[in-house]
């Protein structure tokens, strides 16, 4: 018999650590190859991590709620397999805290003068990084605990610390900082102004609701980006009869030959990858001064999930797929989405996205940018309408299947006349649909 570590694996270039919030197996229970053996969150999704061994578990080396870095194991498995056979040694066995302790000793520390380490009187984790800064800026425990957070769970980050020094009015701060690391650091931004909040009274009738990890980062995502871009909507109206009456036609015989279900949504995102192509400029981000044109079409589609709250998967290189490879990444992301199986790589680097409101019955929305996009699509509900249809013979009325579309977008870098005219041509692809068109 012989032990084996399990390690936290890479989960997306940007993903450094992750929060463990469940284990899923007891020590000493039988463990099966690519069974799941934790739950864990990350800043960006929340996912499971399988057994690479078969055999028992023996150890679990951290405990629910602690933070495991990319790459550093978190259980034993004793296996009979010979395969990545690894001897333990001291690190498995070493506590978290002592863990934080000896990467926060590493850290280089100016040797021009002594510095007290930083105790902290609350739960709240700093990483090494940012204690490191503290101690060179002379930042009081006190003080750190006061610096608001914009990381998982409120941590405190660089750009947090950043932003904190450059309001201090500390003349050496960015000089200092600029030792730290290598990259070039980010401008600072204004201190943003503080709102009083008012007091909320609660009775014996109302009932309180803990947010949970996804809601706040949802929340504080939404907040960021209402105070980031300057957001604009424009609303226009599509007659896309001809693109239902296509769809009711040849849903049966896509899903024979392809095994798929055809739903609106990928005929629509073939329609905004097509106007992409024709206003690139709506396909962009915003740093500092700069506007960047992206060369990938990165389509981002809000997925609700079965707890309320929404995440927005992201199909990557959307421009070199037809509408079969369309249907398929928005099935597969969908379900997997609802399943809690996306991976960290697949919620990111979206260049636009599409929301459908119309599956909650909405007609038309006004939805917020998911920064650092530069524009947002809602699509609303396909109603059965009234309308006037123009004829060589003349105009008349007629039974019309309309849908509206709300585009929302970065009135700083996007004008009304760029945001109004991309979601014209939507409207005008999705009209023009070629009811005779092959699968």
């Amino acid at each position: 018999m012989a032990q084996v570590e399990i390690v936290m694996p890479k989960m997306g270039e940007s993903v450094m650590e992750a929060t463990l919030t469940k284990w899923l197996i007891e020590e000493g229970a039988k463990v099966e190859l690519d069974q799941p053996l934790v739950e864990i969150a990350t800043d960006k999704v929340d996912s499971e991590v399988p057994s690479s061994h078969a055999g028992l578990l023996v150890k679990r080396l951290f405990q629910e709620g602690d933070v495991v870095k990319i790459g550093e194991a978190f259980a034993l498995i004793e296996t009979t397999s010979n395969a990545l056979v690894v001897e333990p040694t001291a690190t498995p066995s070493v506590s978290v805290p002592e863990i934080k302790e000896a990467i926060s000793v590493s850290l280089p520390v100016s040797q021009s003068e002594h510095t007290t380490p930083l105790v902290s009187t609350s739960s709240r984790f700093y990483s090494p990084l940012v204690r490191n800064i503290a101690q060179q800026e002379k930042i009081s425990q006190s003080e750190l605990d006061g610096i608001p957070g914009t990381g998982l769970e409120g941590r405190v980050t660089k750009n947090d610390m950043l932003a904190y020094l450059g309001n201090r009015q500390n003349p050496v701060a960015q000089q200092s900082l600029n030792t730290i690391s290598e990259n070039t650091l980010p401008e600072t931004k204004p201190a943003p102004v503080v709102i009083s909040k008012p007091a909320i009274s609660v009775s014996g009738h109302d009932q309180i609701i803990e947010m949970d990890r996804m809601r706040k980062l949802i929340a504080q995502n939404m907040v960021m980006s209402k105070q980031t871009s300057a957001h604009v909507t424009s609303f226009v109206e599509a007659d896309v009869t001809h693109l239902v009456r296509w769809r009711d036609k040849v849903k049966s015989e896509f899903e024979k030959k392809y095994a798929e279900k055809l739903t609106y949504t990928p005929i629509i995102l073939e329609a905004v990858v097509q106007a992409i192509k024709e206003f690139p400029s709506i396909n962009a981000s915003v740093d500092g001064d700069r506007i960047i044109i992206k060369g990938r079409i990165n389509l981002g589609m809000a997925t609700a999930l079965p707890s309320g709250n929404l995440i927005v998967p992201v199909i990557k290189n959307a421009e070199t797929m037809n509408l079969y490879g369309l249907t398929r990444a928005v099935n597969d992301l969908a379900a997997r989405a609802r399943q809690n199986k996306l991976k960290p790589d697949e919620i990111q680097d979206g260049t636009y996205t599409v929301s459908n409101v119309g599956t909650f019955g909405n007609v038309m929305g006004t939805p917020i940018i998911n920064q650092p996009q530069v524009a947002v699509l809602a699509t609303g509900a396909i109603r059965k309408r009234p309308a006037v249809i123009e004829t060589p013979e003349g105009d008349m009325i007629g039974i019309r299947h309309m849908m509206f579309l709300s585009h929302s977008y970065d009135h700083r870098v996007v004008d009304g006349a760029l945001g109004g005219m991309f979601v014209k041509r939507v409207a005008d692809l999705l009209e023009a649909f070629d009811v005779n068109r092959p699968i």
